[in-house]
């Protein structure tokens, strides 16, 4: 089980920088829905080797400017000290007091350099509590069913753990569907002596060759009666995210009976999936 804590759960959702004119304007749409409910925060991504960061910092000046608060991601391969110092260094004036600091993916063309001056992102967290002591909340990566790079369930333990002893303040995992995965996760954390707060990704589904081909590149399983089921549906797109709905919301209420410290929603820049579960949850500023 999780750890008790006094600490209030957090409801937060996730966004991407979108890439044209159009989808800013389609995004800003979406950010006032979903704002209706008043999430704790708002994260937002940060592609390969920062290969979206302009679009990212538009997206989090926009936020900013609406009093909105926001937990950029920062990833740190391909980057510098100097680029990160200064990404920071411009959140802390815009406001911003929490981050989500992740290693990141190489982008295509890199091969197996990392090209900048991080490997790790336990490496960034201490890069951070260095330059900026504690100005920032930092929350980091966590994976119930192990990192695709990690070797074992073991080595993937020991690489959590050094992210949180730089000093990381909680974690949000990779989306899962089982949640036999992630209680087992935390309780192993215990043991270890992992003491921070452990926030579940949720993934709606709506989609599920976007989700089949997200969760094969990520390493999270879909369960083999969930993706039967799935399949069986075909084109029928409504019947499709109906069961969809149904297994996520399930999910979530054996996850918030377990005593989860929160739920983190990856919204995909879509609302209505993330909404409806919301309410059905009667989470924060549902009515």
């Amino acid at each position: 089980m999780p750890p008790e804590t006094d600490r209030a759960p957090v409801y937060s959702v996730e966004l991407f920088p979108p890439k044209t004119p159009e989808g800013m304007d389609k995004l800003k749409l979406e950010l006032e829905r979903l704002n209706s409910v008043a999430p704790d925060y708002f994260s937002v991504t940060y592609g390969a080797g920062g290969s979206t960061r302009e679009r990212t910092l538009e997206t989090v000046a926009w936020l900013r400017r609406h009093d909105i608060e926001t937990a950029p991601h920062i990833a740190c391969v391909g980057s510098t000290r100097a680029e990160i110092r200064n990404i920071l260094s411009l959140y802390r004036k815009q406001g911003i007091r929490h981050v989500v600091a992740l290693r990141g993916d190489l982008p295509s063309g890199m091969g197996g350099g990392t090209g900048g001056d991080f490997r790790y992102a336990n490496e960034l967290v201490t890069f951070i509590r260095a330059e900026f002591g504690l100005a920032f909340k930092i929350e980091v990566a966590a994976y119930p069913e192990y990192h695709p790079q990690s070797g074992s369930p073991a080595r993937d333990l020991e690489n959590f753990k050094r992210k949180v002893e730089a000093g990381a303040d909680a974690a949000i995992t990779q989306y899962f569907y089982n949640s036999d995965a992630y209680f087992a996760f935390v309780e192993s954390c215990d043991r270890a002596h992992i003491r921070v707060p452990i926030v579940p990704g949720i993934m709606p589904i709506t989609n599920y060759t976007q989700l089949a081909r997200f969760s094969d590149a990520c390493g999270a399983e879909i369960p083999r009666w969930v993706r039967r089921r799935l399949e069986g549906y075909g084109d029928d797109v409504d019947s499709l995210r109906a069961f969809g709905h149904e297994v996520v919301l399930h999910l979530c209420r054996r996850l918030m009976e377990g005593g989860a410290p929160g739920l983190h929603f990856y919204t995909m820049n879509q609302s209505a999936p993330t909404l409806r579960l919301w309410k059905e949850l009667s989470l924060p500023g549902s009515t």
